[in-house]
């Protein structure tokens, strides 16, 4: 049976669901990262995952991505999975400007996080449900 990772329950909060991947927010405001989580249980690797499964993952994951490019002014995209903290499997989707804190380095460990306050997720995850209002393959949490 699938459950988030304590870690990820603790820092992130629920957006919604993709036909496989749990969609989380990051609580740093710093930056617009996503994390998505393949509902999956027990699963720390991409090869661990079925086949249709890995597909699936790529598919949601460039999905978003383009998406948050397009929607946040992105001047880069960067994807992720590393897992050295987090086993569960878990793929990081971060909005990158020149401007951010951190810029060009990492978000790891680069700065302090910066908390969200409730209507600021609020209306990121607004933002999200209209960009991608044509798509009835997420659902959406309330905040």
């Amino acid at each position: 049976m699938f459950g988030l990772d304590p870690r990820l329950q603790e820092d992130t909060y629920v957006l919604g669901d993709f036909p496989l991947c749990r969609l989380l927010l990051s609580k740093d405001a710093n930056y617009p990262w996503f994390i998505l989580v393949p509902r999956r249980a027990d699963i720390s690797e991409l090869f661990q995952l079925s086949d249709s499964d890995q597909a699936q993952l790529w598919k949601e994951t460039t999905f978003l991505a383009e998406t948050l490019k397009d929607s946040f002014a992105a001047d880069k995209m960067n994807v992720a999975t590393l897992g050295n903290v987090v086993s569960q499997l878990h793929m990081h989707v971060i909005v990158r400007r020149r401007s951010d804190p951190a810029w060009p380095a990492p978000v790891w460990g680069s700065k302090p996080a910066v908390a969200y306050e409730t209507e600021q997720v609020v209306q990121v995850r607004e933002r999200l449900k209209t960009v991608l209002s044509n798509n009835d393959d997420i659902t959406f949490a309330e905040v």
